[in-house]
């Protein structure tokens, strides 16, 4: 399907795409988007105007009112893709959970470390002075 096409039929529909569904790009991010792409011309079948941009419930959405085979096979793997973001997102922060819970754990154990150390200082330090002798004391001393 042409993007005309695409873009007409998103148009037909307005109602079910609301603005967190699909937006278009402005006319200066798009301009910046087209002077990094070196093959955009306008003469050779380039990307002339700007784009629309997808949520991923947008794409769930395009997906309802585009119903060539091409189209509907594309759109599942788009949502796939989605699916899959998701799912490392959630095991990044997963694994940023457990990243904090052991730096605590380190921290806590750097604490007692040198709790331990302080303890054994006191102690080294007790037993370098002289210590009152304690008891009974013989005649003769």
């Amino acid at each position: 399907m042409e993007s005309k096409r695409l873009k007409e039929a998103v148009r037909r529909n307005k109602n079910r795409f609301p603005k967190d569904f699909v937006f278009e790009i402005s006319k200066e991010e798009f301009q910046n988007w087209r002077s990094q792409i070196a093959t955009s011309k306008e003469d050779k079948r380039g990307l002339r105007y700007a784009p629309f941009c997808f949520t991923e419930q947008g794409v769930t959405m395009l997906s309802c009112v585009l119903n060539s085979e091409r189209a509907i096979a594309v759109n599942i793997r788009i949502i796939r893709v989605f699916t899959k973001i998701r799912e490392v997102f959630t095991d990044n922060l997963n694994l940023k959970l457990e990243i904090e819970n052991i730096k605590k754990k380190l921290s806590n154990h750097a604490k007692n470390i040198e709790l331990v150390f302080n303890y054994l200082d006191e102690l080294i330090e007790k037993k370098d002075k002289p210590r009152t002798q304690i008891g009974y004391k013989k005649n003769g001393d």
